[in-house]
C-alpha cells in the first residue's frame, strides 16, 4: 500500500474535494481519482462518496483514514529519526493553538526555533481550545498550546505561559472617566462573548464566578468565534468585552479602545502546553517542546 497514495486519500478526506486535494498535493484531478480508485480496488470497498463537487468518506473510508494517518505519522517519525542520526533536525511537526497563543505568542517562538532548525516545517492549526485538545487527543496534532485546561484523561496539561485579561470598552464610554467599576456593573452594559469552547470565555466566566458574579447576568448581545471579531465589535459600539491584553494592546495605544479596571478582580490566566499521555514525541516535536519550555514565563504566582 503506497504511502503517497494514502497521503492523497487523507487530503481528499480532510478537504472534502478532489479539486482542493489536487491543488494541495500538486497533482492533476484525474491522478487523484486514479489513486483513490486503486486504493478502493486494493481494499475491496468504496472509500469516498462523490456528492457533486464535494466528497465524504464512507464508513470504510473513515476506518482506513484512521490507520492511514498513523502510517503517515510513523513514516514521518522514521524520516526524522534518520535526520537525527545524520546530525540534522528535519521534518514536519503539527501544532495546534487557540487564538491568543497562536496569534500573539507562537509566531515569535516559531521564528526563533526556525533560526536554529531551518529544515524543520511547522504546521500550525488555530482553533478553539476544545478543538485543539481533541486534535491532540486523537493524534492529529502532536502538541497544543491552549488557554484553559480540558477534562480528558488522554491529555496532560503543563502551565507554560501567562496572560492577563482586561475589560475593554469603546472610545468615549462613560466608564473611562471612572477609576474602576464594581463587578456587579458588568450586567448594565451589552456584552460581547467569545463562543462556547473558547478558552478566553471559560476562564473569564470562572474568574467572575469566583468574584461572586454570576456570568448568567451578563447581557450577551453577540457571541463571536474570533478575538478579532470581538475587537471590531467593541470599536463599532456593539458592546463591551473581556479580552487578552495582548490582543487589544495596539487599539489601546492608538486610543480606539479603553481599558477599565474592575474593583477587586484580577483576570490572570495561564496558557498550557497539551500533549497526549503515553505518546512519545517525534524528534522534531521533542525539540519544539523543549524550545517552548525554555521560553516560558510566569509573572504571577502558582495558585494555592
Amino acid at each position: 500500500m503506497d504511502i503517497r497514495r494514502l497521503e492523497v486519500f487523507c487530503r481528499v478526506v480532510e478537504l472534502g474535494s478532489f479539486t482542493k486535494a489536487a491543488e494541495a498535493v500538486l497533482l492533476s484531478q484525474p491522478t487523484i481519482s486514479e489513486h483513490i480508485k486503486t486504493l478502493e480496488e486494493m481494499v475491496g470497498e468504496r472509500l469516498v462518496d462523490r456528492l457533486g463537487r464535494d466528497t465524504a468518506p464512507t464508513p470504510a473510508g473513515k476506518i482506513l483514514y484512521r490507520y492511514a494517518k498513523k502510517i503517515i505519522q510513523i513514516k514521518e517519525e522514521a524520516m526524522q529519526a534518520m535526520a537525527v542520526y545524520r546530525g540534522e533536525l528535519a521534518g514536519t511537526v503539527h501544532l495546534g493553538a487557540s487564538t491568543i497563543p497562536g496569534t500573539y505568542i507562537l509566531p515569535r517562538l516559531i521564528g526563533s526555533f526556525k533560526q536554529r532548525h531551518p529544515a524543520v516545517q511547522i504546521s500550525v492549526h488555530i482553533g478553539a481550545t476544545k478543538d485543539v485538545a481533541e486534535a491532540v487527543a486523537e493524534g492529529r496534532q502532536e502538541l497544543g498550546l491552549v488557554g484553559s485546561q480540558w477534562k480528558d484523561r488522554r491529555l496532560s496539561f503543563e502551565r507554560i505561559f501567562a496572560d492577563e485579561l482586561v475589560l475593554a470598552v469603546p472610545k468615549g464610554h462613560p466608564w473611562t472617566s471612572e477609576k474602576c467599576i464594581p463587578v456587579d456593573r458588568l450586567s448594565e452594559e451589552p456584552f460581547i462573548a467569545r463562543h462556547r469552547g473558547s478558552g478566553t470565555r471559560m476562564v473569564t466566566y470562572e474568574i467572575l464566578e469566583n468574584a461572586g458574579f454570576d456570568p448568567g447576568r451578563l447581557r450577551v448581545v453577540a457571541e463571536m468565534s474570533t478575538t478579532e471579531a470581538v475587537r471590531q465589535s467593541i470599536k463599532a459600539g456593539i458592546g463591551i468585552s473581556i479580552l487578552s491584553r495582548q490582543a487589544v494592546a495596539e487599539d489601546v495605544a492608538h486610543g480606539s479602545l479603553s481599558l477599565v479596571p474592575i474593583e477587586g478582580v484580577t483576570f490572570h490566566r495561564a496558557f498550557y502546553l497539551v500533549k497526549r499521555r503515553g505518546r512519545e514525541l517525534s524528534p522534531v516535536g521533542e525539540a519544539l517542546d523543549q524550545h517552548l519550555k525554555a521560553h516560558n514565563h510566569h509573572p504571577f504566582p502558582e495558585p494555592g
